[in-house]
């Protein structure tokens, strides 16, 4: 494959957009990937492949990537990625396909688990059945020829079956297949073999690696270069795909804002210095400075690109013009891929509301230009003040403090979350682009706002703090105020955690790098149960590095002194927690949403959205800012 330049977006379109489902959903898939291309991508490794799985009558695959025909198998694949082909080819990029069959769904080489959270225990492989799948992928690759594709990329990582073949840790066979590292990789260089017999030098083949393991008895980075550097001794491979993580741990393999842009490319690099071919790394490389050091540096020859494409698709084409600050920043919370396969709801960007929505082109110019007055100017009204300005409309946003960015100011002031800040900094220079009129310091009411004539008003007044009703509550911090400053805790920190995602988790890694000494109790089985298993191992690693203790189960009943009262939510049995200093509140917020209700008694085209309907996230706020915006 000849590459325009050495960016690569690595597949993820499962969450975008169903290249397998309707036309309606492969059109919407499609129409995302075109974006990316014709804004300059090189390589779009965008067909994510599950090929045929294998299993008894009656066999009921279970987990993520539990796959029954195959993608390959699919009696529309050739045509519905000769689309996908065809359109990528025409805005100038090359296509690859993954070749994936996951691990313990239910096949393995021997019966041993990969991880420590999950305990389906598998099906071993016999030979037979090995023999049937590398026949497997012969079709599959006959498929992605017939397909027009560019490439085909092996998947030799995150739980895959042939990693689990390759890994010490699950390989415990005594035959041909298991022992040496090179009776481990036979089944990848069988399957290899197999793909290259069919499409010989007319399509590039490459593997995509980890190159460590994350769990103690995997192998490490010195057999990561053993398995790269024989794979490449076989001849079989033309390129090697390098990658760190696991699904579920510290890292997952879709690395949150806990991690430094680009910090496993060093490793990546001290096994490309041990090859001859082509290395692309893919690691949280979120912007082109990312990108051009990692390449600068030696450490890939491609990079990977996936989340700062998801949150600009523009990214090359504003870095190529030297508009690096008009690139909207990922901000690395992984909304993308937990709203998913986490809380089952469509697809959607915490940043780029837009995205997943190419299909339905940019937006037109209004035909009549309104005026529109936003009350709040956190992540809600910034956005939609932003979308309206943009198709024409005089805006003007009121916010009753000092700054904009609402409850997400305050976030930032947690450790990582710098990212969130460079994403408010963005908005803010956008609405100043935009010429936005943004007052600060401004309190609304009903009669200021009756008084501004606006043709359509927009209550975005976020939500106040929550406190339970919990005796002896009113002593104890709120989340807000311990990131601020506002209020300071002393000695031993007890967190009463009434929220199913971050704030809990991230006000805890805010007073343990103080150096506090922290507990926290959930009510729930276990911390954060909306997180995802995609962002959930980067903080609780840093929470587990400095001894953070976690209670679950148990609802706090009383505050008092230095004791906290609990209840077990399921045995109702009593105890009590002795010992603390400071208590916090992290029990999220109540909408405030006094001044929509006063005015939609007395005003048409009044509108609310955002914590003033109902207390939710960055990614929630965003796209109830964009459909509200397509019907101003």
């Amino acid at each position: 494959m000849r590459l325009r330049n050495r960016v690569m977006m690595p597949p993820h379109g499962s969450a975008i957009g169903n290249l397998w489902g309707s036309e309606a959903d492969a059109e919407r898939n499609i129409a995302y990937w075109k974006a990316r291309a014709e804004a300059g991508v090189a390589w779009i490794d965008g067909v994510s492949g599950h090929i045929r799985n294998r299993f008894i009558p009656g066999f009921e695959p279970t987990g993520i990537g539990a796959e029954y025909t195959g993608y390959y198998r699919l009696p529309f694949f050739v045509e519905r990625v000769q689309q996908f082909a065809d359109t990528m080819h025409a805005a100038g990029a090359t296509v690859s396909a993954q070749m994936t069959m996951q691990g313990g769904v239910p096949h393995a080489p021997s019966p041993t688990l990969s991880n420590p959270v999950t305990n389906v225990v598998p099906h071993v492989l016999n030979r037979d059945e090995i023999r049937w799948f590398v026949d497997e992928y012969r079709y599959s690759a006959e498929r992605a020829q017939q397909a027009r594709l560019d490439g085909i990329e092996m998947h030799l990582n995150h739980d895959d079956m042939l990693e689990w073949f390759l890994s010490p840790l699950t390989n415990h066979r005594t035959d041909e297949y298991g022992g040496s590292p090179e009776n481990r990789a036979r089944f990848a260089v069988e399957a290899l073999t197999a793909v290259r017999d069919v499409v010989g030098t007319r399509m590039t083949v490459g593997v995509r690696l980890n190159l460590r393991e994350e769990v103690p008895g995997g192998y490490d980075v010195g057999g990561g270069r053993e398995i790269a550097q024989y794979l490449e001794s076989t001849g079989l491979i033309d390129f090697v795909h390098l990658v760190v993580g696991s699904p579920w741990g510290n890292p997952s393999y879709i690395q949150p804002h806990f991690y430094d842009p680009g910090q496993w490319a060093a490793l990546a690099g001290e096994i490309k210095r041990s090859l001859r071919i082509p290395v692309v790394h893919t690691g949280r490389i979120n912007g082109p400075d990312v990108a051009e050091r990692v390449l600068a540096d030696g450490h890939a020859d491609v990079v990977g690109m996936a989340r700062a494409h998801i949150a600009d698709p523009e990214i090359l084409v504003k870095a190529r013009e030297g508009r690096t600050d008009d690139i909207r920043p990922c901000v690395g919370g992984n909304d993308c891929i937990s709203r998913r396969y986490v809380e089952g709801l469509p697809f959607g960007c915490a940043v780029n509301p837009h995205a997943a929505k190419e299909i339905d082109g940019v937006r037109p110019r209004a035909d009549v230009a309104k005026r529109l007055l936003v009350v709040g100017g956190g992540p809600a009204g910034m956005e939609l003040a932003a979308l309206t300005a943009e198709a024409g409309h005089d805006v003007a946003i009121w916010e009753a403090g000092d700054r904009l960015g609402g409850q997400l100011r305050i976030a930032v002031n947690a450790p990582t979350y710098d990212q969130f800040a460079r994403y408010l900094d963005w908005q803010t220079r956008r609405l100043d682009r935009l010429g936005v009129d943004v007052r600060l310091g401004t309190s609304a009411n009903a009669e200021n706002v009756l008084a501004e004539q606006a043709d359509v008003v927009a209550v975005a007044t976020g939500a106040t703090v929550r406190t339970p009703a919990i005796p002896g509550a009113d002593t104890a911090a709120n989340i807000r105020d311990v990131l601020t400053g506002a209020a300071t805790v002393e000695g031993r920190v007890l967190v009463v955690a009434q929220d199913d995602h971050m704030p809990p988790l991230a006000v805890a890694d805010h007073v343990s790098e103080r150096g506090h000494q922290v507990t926290v109790v959930y009510a729930t089985p276990g911390p954060a149960p909306l997180l995802g298993r995609y962002i959930a191992g980067g903080i609780l690693g840093r929470l587990g590095e400095r001894d953070v203790e976690f209670r679950f189960m148990e609802e706090v009943t009383e505050i008092a002194g230095d004791a906290v009262a609990v209840r077990n939510v399921y045995s109702g049995r009593a105890g009590k927690l002795t010992g603390f200093d400071s208590v916090v509140l992290a029990c999220g917020g109540i909408s405030d949403s006094a001044l929509y209700e006063q005015l939609r008694e007395r005003r048409e085209q009044v509108h609310v959205l955002g914590d003033a309907y109902a207390p939710r996230r960055l990614v929630f706020a965003t796209r109830q800012a964009y459909a509200l915006a397509q019907l101003i």
